[in-house]
């Protein structure tokens, strides 16, 4: 392994998207939340509803700034790191990622404001249009986020003059038959990540005794969002299993570790990829299988990775493990979130113990969905940056040394570690403490 600053520059960009995915993961169905909570609030009148929104709002506060801090520094290394790649498609990525900034940034931030001082300073119904608003606003910032990336996975509506891409069709690029797979994918995401950490602080609040209405609410609401929104969610993600099927075939012969062609084509369950010798160690396999779940039938021909020029193979053991972790998680949230339902009905929802520590272990399930399946979408694409037109070792800038990156990275990672810790550890502080104490009214 060569540590040259197309290496580094890539593992820079993982070390920091890593760190930055978390965050609008968790503020995009946080916000939804918020804004569910307050009409709940103002619908019915309340007090309960107020503290459970008050319990959040500073939660949401500080990931919703940490969030723009990492995205700040992420818009920074397309200028340092990937020079060629901002001057070769900036006409594309420029403008989709100028309209979240003066479009859905802007229209978070403002009402921001409102939601985090404005409670007393304007009216009931304005202060629930203000969390419409940011809740929207998340929203339409993860949508220019997701079709520059998507274009970049598969390029559609440009053309080329003189070496550089160019817009020819926005509303293919923005609105294609990629973006409107891929962005509900990311969205349902989002909203399982936070109804997870919502389910499971109702059961560390319900085992610990403390806040019991707040944690009912938590707990019940949390659990019913993520059992309606898991099976849309694995069906979602099955067409975006088919867009990489089509569109990127030794992306998905690496995720399934398929080296050959095969006809019919197995399904890997478990396997040890070694690509030195182009094989799988220990494999688990069901035979078949593979050709059904991609083509929809047990007999058809799946290509494997020997089909492309070994200089046009993605990686395989990130994509292959990144996947299965990503439907690890997917299952971990269908069994928590069922199991507990049947639970609620049967009147033993908050007593089962078991269940409520199992609940609370699972919080992290969202996120690491998220960044396995960021992982698995990303590294698989390799080699290319902008798939079939530009190579990822010649987007970088040519002027980049490897000290250079060296240096940056082992600076981000050390001020990163230190915010982050403790930025985390200010939002556990918030959990733990909880909802006031004191009823307010509604």
């Amino acid at each position: 392994m060569e540590f040259d600053p197309v290496f580094l520059s890539r593992v820079q960009f993982a070390f920091l998207i890593t760190f930055h995915i978390i965050f609008p993961a968790f503020t995009i169905g946080l916000a939804a939340w918020l804004a569910t909570i307050e009409g709940m609030r103002l619908a019915t009148g309340k007090a309960l509803y107020r503290r459970v929104f008050d319990a959040w709002l500073p939660v949401f506060a500080v990931s919703f700034g940490m969030g723009v801090v990492t995205g700040i520094v992420m818009a920074f290394q397309f200028g340092t790191n990937w020079g060629v790649l901002s001057e070769k498609m900036g006409s594309i990525q420029g403008p989709l990622l100028g309209y979240e900034s003066f479009t859905a940034f802007m229209l978070e931030a403002t009402f921001f404001g409102v939601m985090l001082l404005g409670r007393e300073r304007v009216s009931p119904r304005f202060y629930f249009i203000a969390c419409c608003m940011v809740s929207l606003g998340t929203m339409f910032s993860s949508f220019w986020i997701l079709a520059n990336n998507s274009w970049m996975q598969v390029p559609v509506g440009y053309s080329i003059v003189e070496g550089r891409i160019i817009p020819a069709d926005w509303w293919e690029i923005t609105t294609g038959e990629i973006m409107r797979v891929r962005w509900p994918h990311m969205l349902l995401a989002t909203f399982l990540t936070t109804g997870m950490c919502v389910a499971a602080t109702g059961a560390w609040y319900t085992l610990r005794d403390v806040h019991r209405a707040e944690a009912r609410v938590m707990l019940h609401w949390g659990l019913g969002l993520v059992a309606c929104l898991i099976p849309l969610q694995m069906y979602v993600g099955h067409l975006t299993g088919l867009y990489v099927l089509e569109h990127q075939p030794a992306k998905f012969a690496a995720i399934e570790a398929r080296w050959e062609t095969q006809q019919p084509a197995s399904e890997v369950i478990f396997a040890i990829p070694d690509e030195a010798g182009e094989r799988n160690r220990f494999a688990l396999e069901v035979p078949g299988l593979g050709s059904y779940v991609a083509s929809g039938n047990w007999t058809s021909r799946e290509l494997g990775l020997e089909a492309f020029p070994p200089e046009d193979r993605p990686p395989v053991l990130i994509p292959f493990f990144g996947f299965r972790l990503m439907v690890a998680m997917g299952l971990v949230m269908l069994a928590v979130s069922w199991w507990g339902n049947i639970l609620r009905l049967l009147g033993r929802l908050e007593s089962s113990r078991l269940f409520l520590q199992v609940t609370f272990w699972s919080f992290p399930s969202g996120f690491i969905a998220i960044v396995t399946g960021w992982y698995t979408a990303e590294v698989g694409r390799q080699p290319w940056v902008v798939y079939g037109l530009l190579r990822t070792r010649d987007a970088v800038s040519p002027s980049l040394t490897t000290t250079d990156v060296a240096i940056s990275l082992a600076a981000y990672v050390l001020v990163y570690l230190l915010v982050m810790s403790f930025g985390i550890h200010y939002i556990y502080r918030l959990l733990r403490e909880g909802p006031p104490d004191k009823r307010l009214e509604g």
